[in-house]
Formats: C-alpha cells, sequence, structure tokens
C-alpha cells in the first residue's frame, strides 16, 4: 500500500546568504510603477509631495528618483536625501557628502568644528596663510570647515564657513527662547528654541562648509544640485529676517494713524485744522494694500513656526485692522499666515 500523503503544506525552505540589492527602474513605467508604490505606501516624504495627491504626488516622487539617478542614488536613497526648496531639488547636508563618496572620485572628505583656532593649528588643518591673515575677531576664528581631496586628479582643497559667516547670513541664532502662541487660548508663552542653528551650531557650520568646499571641487558629480541651505539662500528664507524690525522698534514706532474722519459740512470751521503738519514726519495716511504686503513680504523670510509666530506678533495686524477700520480684511491677513506655516510644513517635511 502506498504511504499516506501528509496533509500538511510544506512550507519552502528560507534561503538565506543573498546579496542585497537595490531595485533600480530601466524604463519609464517602471519609475512610475516604483514611485506609485512609494506614494500608496505613505512612504512619500512630505517634503516632497506637499499636498498633492494622485498622479501629481507620484510625478513629484519620480522626478526626486529621476535625479537622484543622475548622481548614483538608488531610488530610496534618492528619496531620503533630496528635499525640495522653491520648486527646485536640493540635497540634505549629509546627502551631498554621500553623493560625492559613492562617485568613488573622493579619496578623503571630512568635517569638524574648531573654536578660536591659533594660527599654527589653521595651519596644520591646511587653511592658507592668506586666509588666515584676514581672520581677526573670535568669531572669525570660530569655525566649522570641510576638507576634500580627489582621488582622479589629486586636487585637494579645504573649506572654512565661521560663526561671523553666520552672523553675515542672519543664520546664527542664540535665543534660548521664542515666542509662541497657543492656538486655543491666543496666549502667548516663552518656549524652546529649536532651531537647528541654536540647538546643533557647530555641525550647521560643518555642513555649510561642506555645501561650499564638494560643490566646487566634485561639480562634475553634483550637476549644479545644491544643498538644502544655500537652496533656501536662493529661495529668500534665509537672510531676509531683517525686514521686520527688531522688537524694541516696532514698540518705539508711533501709532499707526487713525482712520480720518469723513468730511465736515461746508459750514464747518475745519479749515483751520490743517492735519496734514500735525502728522509725525514720515507718516502717512493708512495704506491697507502696503500694510498686508509688508506682512507677506515679512513671513516671507521665517524660518520656522516660531519666526512666524513672532513676526505675527511684531505686525499685531488683528488690532491694527481693527483700528483703521478694516475689520473686514483681518481673515485676509490671517490667511497669509496660515499660507506661510503651510509652505514651512511642507519645506521642512512637517
Amino acid at each position: 500500500m502506498n504511504a499516506p500523503v501528509n496533509s500538511e503544506t510544506r512550507m519552502p525552505a528560507l534561503m538565506v546568504g543573498g546579496s542585497v540589492n537595490a531595485i533600480i527602474p530601466q524604463s519609464i513605467e517602471e519609475m512610475w510603477r516604483v514611485a506609485k508604490m512609494v506614494v500608496v505606501g505613505g512612504l512619500a516624504p512630505k517634503a516632497l509631495v506637499g499636498k498633492k495627491a494622485g498622479d501629481e504626488a507620484i510625478s513629484s516622487v519620480a522626478i526626486a528618483i529621476m535625479a537622484g539617478a543622475e548622481l548614483g542614488l538608488p531610488p530610496m536613497v534618492a528619496l531620503r536625501s533630496f528635499t525640495v526648496i522653491g520648486g527646485r531639488p536640493a540635497l540634505y547636508g549629509d546627502g551631498i557628502i554621500n553623493v560625492a563618496r559613492r562617485s568613488r572620485k573622493a579619496a578623503n572628505i571630512s568635517t569638524g568644528y574648531m573654536a578660536s583656532a591659533t594660527n599654527k593649528a589653521m595651519l596644520e588643518l591646511g587653511v592658507p596663510k592668506w586666509k588666515i591673515d584676514l581672520l581677526e575677531t573670535s568669531d572669525e576664528r570660530s569655525f566649522g570647515w570641510c576638507k576634500a581631496k580627489r582621488s582622479d586628479t589629486g586636487e585637494e582643497k579645504i573649506e572654512i564657513f565661521s560663526i561671523a559667516d553666520a552672523k553675515r547670513a542672519a543664520l546664527w541664532d542664540e535665543r534660548p527662547t521664542v515666542k509662541k502662541q497657543d492656538w486655543n487660548t491666543k496666549a502667548w508663552s516663552d518656549v524652546p528654541n529649536e532651531s537647528p542653528w541654536f540647538r546643533y551650531p557647530q555641525r550647521m557650520c560643518a555642513w555649510r562648509a561642506a555645501g561650499y568646499n564638494l560643490r566646487e571641487l566634485f561639480a562634475d558629480v553634483l550637476g549644479g544640485i545644491t544643498d538644502e541651505f544655500e537652496a533656501r539662500e536662493i529661495a529668500g528664507e534665509f537672510g531676509m529676517r531683517d525686514i521686520t524690525p527688531p522688537a524694541e522698534s516696532v514698540e518705539a514706532k508711533p501709532t499707526p494713524p487713525k482712520p480720518p474722519k469723513p468730511p465736515a459740512p461746508p459750514s464747518a470751521k475745519t479749515i483751520d485744522a490743517d492735519p496734514v503738519p500735525e502728522q509725525p514726519a514720515g507718516e502717512s495716511e493708512f495704506a491697507l494694500g502696503d500694510y498686508l504686503d509688508e506682512i507677506e513680504t515679512a513671513l516671507a523670510g521665517a524660518k520656522d513656526e516660531a519666526d512666524v509666530e513672532e513676526i505675527w506678533n511684531d505686525f499685531d495686524a488683528p488690532a491694527v485692522l481693527e483700528t483703521e477700520g478694516h475689520d473686514d480684511m483681518i481673515e485676509a491677513a490671517f490667511a497669509i499666515k496660515t499660507r506661510r506655516l503651510a509652505q514651512l510644513s511642507t519645506l521642512n517635511g512637517g
């Protein structure tokens, strides 16, 4: 007799020892399939897709994958390395280092930070003497650095980015706390400053130095791709904070003029009032369009949500618009603020 057949389904044996390889699309159709899997799976970075959905979101992911492929990055590495700022793809700080190393044209790349460096220490690091002679203040001698060398040509370059450079670019942030408004209670309070330039200033200086160094030394590899920090400057997100007057000057600024009174009847003796000379020098009638433009321009320079709240508090738009008799425009002012918060959330992957 035949032996009884085992009714249990036999599972295939588990295979071991295989190599790990990335799936690389070979056609536009395969690229689209991979991008669709990323979007449907919920793995698409918000910095790439924002509020897009459907084919628009898939297209954004596909383009990021193609941009990464041009730099030698596998699809999923490209999605982790790219962000979109001002409509242009840009690499994160470590992403630009990754691309240079993967090209196999880099003999070595090293970064670091020096505080109050002496001439001897800088010479040992490789900083040119002519550049050292230009550094006078302690802020100029405290810097992040990046040193790199090409393996094919032997060309070597070092770049530094100092605290003084960061201050000139309006990047440096020493505030331990920033003002933030509770949306429920509308109350303002001091909260810890989460700006990367406050929390990780040494690393930020080193990454800025790396961006400048590698973009020049490996221009053929990077093909014009910038790092995220330079992309934000190009998009006007850094270096524009000074558009809004500092808090102390805002407090000292004269109260906006009250809306003009309706004209009096011809019989009223108003000709002697002559309100124009009584206005303080430099003031004029309230211009609604200009005021809203100023808010939008100032908010464009906000680097994070805390900056948005601080600028909004400086302008005090609801109170000013109510005083000027433009209550119907308060909602429009809030829309400007909300739009900028949404942009920052998209750019920062929030």
